[in-house]
C-alpha cells in the first residue's frame, strides 16, 4: 500500500473505535434512576413461590411477563386453573408432574402469582 493511501485511511481507522463506542453507549437502558414500583412485600409462602417460579417458570415467563411463553401477570385465572395448566400443560407448555413441582410448591407459585397481580404497576 502506498504511503499516501495509508495516510488517508488512518483517520478512518481512528474513527471506527469512536463510532463503536458511541453506538455501544446508546444500547444501554434509558432508566437509570429509581425503580418504577416499590419492591413486593411477600409472605413466606409467596417468597417460596417466587423461588420455585424462578427455578421452573421464569425462563419462559420472565417476571410473569411474556417471553418464550405468554405473559401470565395479566391473566386473571383462578388458582385451580393455574394448577391445571401447570399439571397438564397445554399447547407449547410442558406438564409439570408432582415429581418436578410438588403440590406445596405449586400452591406457593399460585400465591406468588397472585402477589404479582396485586403489585402496583408503573402508572398506579
Amino acid at each position: 500500500m502506498s504511503p499516501a493511501r495509508l495516510r488517508r485511511s488512518a483517520p478512518a481507522r481512528a474513527a471506527a473505535p469512536i463510532a463503536c463506542l458511541t453506538l455501544a453507549a446508546g444500547c444501554g437502558s434509558a432508566r437509570r434512576g429509581e425503580p418504577v414500583a416499590p419492591p413486593l412485600a411477600l409472605s413466606a409462602e409467596e417468597q417460596r413461590g417466587e423461588r420455585v417460579f424462578m427455578r421452573e417458570c421464569h425462563l419462559c415467563h420472565p417476571g410473569g411477563e411474556g417471553g418464550l411463553g405468554p405473559a401470565i401477570n395479566n391473566k386473571p385465572l383462578p388458582g385451580f386453573l393455574i394448577r391445571l395448566q401447570v399439571r397438564e400443560g397445554f399447547g407449547a407448555m410442558p406438564a409439570f408432574p408432582d415429581e418436578k413441582v410438588s403440590s406445596e410448591e405449586l400452591d406457593a407459585i399460585v400465591a406468588y402469582l397472585k402477589a404479582l397481580r396485586r403489585a402496583p404497576g408503573p402508572d398506579d
